[in-house]
């Protein structure tokens, strides 16, 4: 996605947020970028998108490489802590950069207080949209019979659980039904489903179940890794469910093809 407005380029009355992009969002699924863009801008926010950030190095920090997890959390510490608030339309990534930068960085002077202080400013898209802007309804319709999954990260590290289902509720025409075992791991774990694909595999295949149990037709979330994992497990098997992020739902996006589905 493109740069947008720097640090006080310009006045503005509401909050100025930087959107963290995250590396799947921008490579596999822009649209989530363009709707957390417009779900913002609608809840009166600036929004910029730092030209200079990257992945946040949680792939290389679930690996063990410790020395590229720091050297891309002070990056994206340099990208990021111009601005009043960080927000990413991912739990995951949200809490790689509020949970695990400040331990990963603690024992270094100049870094480590930089990320206690960014931690404090970062937000997953759902939780800042009606916790700090207070805001539910977008507007939105959609009649369709949903499922939400709420992912791990976001869950256990960010706390979100709550602000999405307010949201959805907010939706004209949705039907939102809660699933059994709702907080239960999809199996993806960014590199755990590489390094233990049969496990992962199963656990996929236990939330699936799940997931058709509710008669939902459609499946959401606020993370694309669980949802491409997700996706394509229900693909394999033949589920005609349709897959999509929050994010594209709230902002009215839906004519994009659903997860997993080629674009025409």
């Amino acid at each position: 996605m493109p740069s947008q407005n720097p640090p006080g380029s310009m006045p503005s009355s509401g909050p100025h947020v930087a959107l963290f992009v995250t590396c799947l969002v921008d490579l596999f699924r822009p649209s989530v970028g363009f709707a957390a863009v417009k779900l913002l801008e609608a809840a009166g926010c600036r929004v910029s998108v730092p030209a200079t950030q990257t992945c946040c190095g949680q792939p290389a920090y679930n690996s063990g490489d410790r020395a590229s997890a720091v050297a891309i959390a002070q990056a994206t510490i340099a990208a990021l802590e111009g601005f009043p608030f960080i927000v990413a339309p991912s739990g995951s990534c949200a809490g790689m950069i509020k949970r695990h930068y400040p331990e990963l960085l603690a024992a270094d002077r100049m870094w480590g207080p930089r990320a206690v202080a960014l931690a404090d400013r970062v937000f997953e898209l759902t939780q800042f949209l009606a916790e700090q802007c207070g805001r539910t309804d977008f507007g939105a319709t959609l009649d369709r019979h949903c499922a939400y999954h709420d992912s791990c990260s976001s869950l256990r590290e960010m706390g979100v659980k709550q602000a999405p289902r307010d949201l959805l509720g907010a939706v004209s025409g949705l039907k939102l039904t809660e699933m059994a075992e709702t907080d239960a791991c999809c199996g993806f774990g960014g590199t755990f489903c590489v390094k233990f694909p049969d496990i992962s595999n199963s656990m996929a295949a236990r939330k699936v179940e799940t997931i058709a149990a509710t008669g939902a037709d459609l499946l959401l979330a606020g993370d694309l890794g669980c949802l491409l994992n997700l996706a394509g497990k229900m693909k394999r098997d033949g589920s005609r469910i349709e897959v999509r992020h929050v994010a594209e739902v709230l902002a009215g996006m839906t004519d994009e093809p659903a997860i997993g589905e080629a674009s025409s």
